[in-house]
């Protein structure tokens, strides 16, 4: 990078910390540290829960999903619209009618101590696991930046949030998420535009979106039923709808950021503009994918695009080899774009027998282009078995780094470090009020003062972040972030929703019953996922209803006989 990006990404940085700590000052009770006082607009609120799901890997990963499969992925938000409606009808008021810190806390009220430990335990097993996810990513920018290895960057991010949230607590978070959402659409919007700008001056956007389109990359809306394909209209709308209720509903992370609504009403509206938005921010970061697929369609794309490994290859002892890799992929390029120029004269003619025969041969260009791909991943192994052959994630940062003018390439950047600071910041949040208030003020010290407390919520934070740290390391292994953190999620969200969608509609049902039912439902939920039975979105649909039905079963089951009352004679 230039001078002037590295400028950018500091002063950047620099000024969303200080805000962050400047508004956070004062918190001198667990009150505070937690839940910001509940004194939040229903602004604040939205752009936080959208700033907490809208995490880095959303914008390394999300365009390289658009790269190399197309839009289809938007397909995975279409219940959040449906999903916030139902949560402002039940669950907001509910929670703040009962003021509590965390939404487990409810649980407790309504069945026992074990079903509310249950939930908490699963929720930190979920929510540590994909933090640490969160954090990887944007240790990936500081590695190709710096071609250094992201273990050393995985921990130089991870302490720098984990510091300024153990200081900070939810307001620190809460406000500087706001500026945060408000740099990243100016960044996005203008990503967008500089794409287009660089293809050729015969590709315009139309253009730019046909091509791809032929090429398999803009179909958004499948409405095939398959059990087995992950991103369809129906998958979307129903899975998507019980994942989407489960997070926003049960996951502390986000209730964490809507309690801290000044009301009922702003909390509400905070999550109503939030299930508008997202969608179509969703779609745009998608799009900017899609439209790096078409540049790189008419420029020659590197031959793997994680420069580190790369360059890892290229000091090794099969340099020769991959240098003959790199003139292979040359030629297959040079003869991909021979079929390329022959397609768009086809779509400016109109001619559609000629659009669907360059469609065939331009396929067969692109494979034998994967093909040259998989023979430099293989060579990676062979160099180093460890290798990190995925660089699905390094598509859009390659593209960034390279292409992008001056200034805006720090910007985007600084854009990748602030949603992976507020959405990592809300998560360690998150867990230190799920363990301080549900696990260790609950079961091991109950009658502590309030300062107390607050000193273990900050120790708690610290704990957590450096568990997530660890995790983090790990996260190279697990292919597309995006993916493995929602495939993470719906191996336990179905299961909590149901504990909760129980214990607000079905009132006969007690603690031991629907403990019971949740206990096997995630048994059933992890087997399934391991097995693949089917696309991992019907998993929370099957850990719901499973949770729903047993605990009906098991209550009829487990219910204790009337006792007999003897009539005096």
């Amino acid at each position: 990078m230039s001078n002037l990006d590295w400028a950018v990404l500091i002063c950047t940085l620099l000024f969303i910390v200080v805000y962050g700590i400047y508004k956070s000052r004062g918190a001198e009770n667990i009150q505070g540290y937690l839940l910001g006082n509940q004194t939040m607009p229903w602004y604040s609120v939205c752009l936080s829960v959208m700033a907490t799901q809208a995490s880095a890997i959303t914008f390394l990963s999300a365009p390289g999903l658009g790269y190399s499969a197309g839009m289809s992925f938007v397909q995975f938000y279409l219940g959040l619209p449906l999903a916030m409606i139902v949560l402002c009808v039940t669950f907001v008021p509910i929670f703040h009618r009962l003021k509590v810190y965390t939404a487990y806390e409810y649980l407790e009220q309504r069945f026992d101590l074990k079903t509310r430990a249950l939930t908490a335990f699963l929720f930190l097993i979920q929510r540590g696991l994909s933090t640490g996810i969160t954090i990887y990513a944007p240790s990936i920018i500081l590695s190709i930046i710096l071609n250094i290895n992201p273990v050393y960057t995985t921990i130089f991010i991870g302490s720098i949030v984990v510091l300024y949230t153990v200081y900070g607590g939810t307001k620190a978070v809460s406000y500087t998420q706001m500026l945060q959402m408000a740099i990243i659409f100016c960044g996005l919007f203008a990503a967008g535009v500089i794409v287009v700008q660089l293809l050729p001056s015969s590709v315009g956007f139309g253009k730019a979106i046909s091509i791809a389109g032929k090429m398999g990359r803009t179909e958004a809306i499948n409405f095939d039923f398959d059990w087995n394909n992950r991103y369809t209209l129906w998958s979307g709308l129903i899975g998507g709808f019980f994942l989407q209720l489960s997070y926003f509903g049960t996951d502390q992370s986000q209730v964490g950021r809507y309690l801290t609504g000044s009301s009922v009403g702003q909390s509400r509206m905070g999550l109503l503009m939030n299930g508008l938005v997202k969608i179509p921010m969703q779609f745009l970061i998608l799009l900017i994918g899609v439209l790096v697929f078409t540049f790189y369609q008419y420029t020659k794309p590197p031959v793997f695009f994680n420069r580190f490994e790369l360059n890892k290859l290229e000091k090794s002892a099969y340099a020769p080899e991959l240098d003959a890799i790199k003139a292979e992929h040359q030629q297959v390029f040079q003869v991909k774009q021979q079929e390329l120029d022959k397609l768009g004269l086809a779509i400016d003619q109109g001619n559609e027998r000629h659009i669907d025969a360059q469609r065939t041969l331009l396929a067969a260009a692109d494979a034998k282009e994967k093909e040259v791909r998989k023979k430099a991943t293989d060579l990676m192994l062979k160099n180093d078995p460890n290798a990190d052959v995925n660089d699905n994630n390094y598509i859009f940062l390659s593209f960034v780094t390279e292409y992008l003018p001056k200034g805006l390439i720090g910007l985007l950047i600084a854009i990748i470090f602030l949603a992976s600071m507020g959405s990592t910041a809300s998560a360690l949040n998150s867990l230190a009020s799920t363990s301080v208030i549900d696990i260790y003020k609950r079961l091991i010290i109950k009658e502590g003062s309030d300062e107390h407390y607050l000193k273990a919520s900050r120790w708690l934070t610290f704990f957590w972040g450096v568990v997530c740290i660890l995790m983090a390391l790990y996260a190279s292994k697990i292919g597309n972030l995006i993916e493995a953190v929602n495939v993470l999620g719906s191996y336990i969200y179905g299961t909590i929703l149901g504990v909760f969608l129980v214990a607000f509609y079905i009132k006969h049902v007690n603690g031991r019953a629907v403990f019971l039912a949740a206990v096997l439902s995630e048994i059933t939920v992890c087997i399934f996922g391991y097995l693949e039975v089917v696309a991992y979105l019907w998993l929370n649909i099957i850990g719901c209803l499973l949770v729903v039905v047993l605990s009906l079963l098991m209550q009829g089951l487990l219910k204790k006989p009337a006792p007999i009352v003897e009539k005096s004679v």
